[in-house]
């Protein structure tokens, strides 16, 4: 659970490829003990299973049949990051850091919180990540007058929907060439918003 956030970071920050590990989708600890090193590894003899990976094999289905709840709901997570990531306008286009800019602005935005902006002529988003795992956030989250300009967006509200869950909605007003959001955010959510 702890890795969401950093996922959809690593996934959403440039135009790089996403690598996941083996069984990583499905909560994978590799826990058990291979009789080779350490508890933290899996192995690469046939002898040996994975048990989180084995329950999405489900005896050849390949359909997740044995998972857990919490199992299908991250790896269900991961499918929505990694399918948007490859759908994006977007996350082909440019990227600029808006965390600096809001860690400086005061308010309850602060290091447990990174955000940043992707966009292309087709597609702006907005992307905030929660990194603490117990505290949610309320703040408003400003893009300087350079980012609004270089997203080519005008003064007026726009609307923001979340692109991974389409649940969580809020809006961005331009005024004077500057944006603010108010974002409410969950202990290790993730927001990818889409500018509409």
């Amino acid at each position: 659970q702890k890795g969401k956030p950093a996922l959809v970071v690593s996934a959403m920050l440039s135009t790089s490829p996403t690598m996941i590990y083996f069984g990583q989708e499905v909560g994978e600890p590799a826990a058990e003990n291979a009789g080779f090193g350490t508890h933290s590894r899996t192995t690469i003899f046939d002898y040996f299973g994975v048990p989180h990976h084995q329950r999405w094999m489900n005896n050849g289905a390949y359909d997740g049949g044995q998972l857990t709840a919490t199992e299908k709901e991250l790896r269900d997570f991961y499918q929505r990051v990694l399918n948007f990531t490859i759908q994006s306008k977007a996350l082909m286009g440019a990227y600029r850091d808006i965390h600096s800019y809001n860690r400086f602005a005061g308010g309850t935005y602060n290091a447990k919180v990174y955000s940043f902006v992707r966009f292309s002529a087709e597609e702006q988003l907005v992307i905030v990540c929660n990194f603490d795992d117990e505290k949610p956030y309320a703040f408003d989250l400003h893009l300087p007058g350079e980012v609004v300009a270089d997203m080519g967006l005008k003064n007026g509200t726009y609307v923001l929907v979340d692109a991974l869950y389409e649940s969580t909605e809020t809006t961005l007003k331009i005024d004077d060439g500057k944006g603010v959001s108010h974002v409410d955010i969950e202990p290790l959510q993730s927001l990818v918003f889409k500018v509409n």
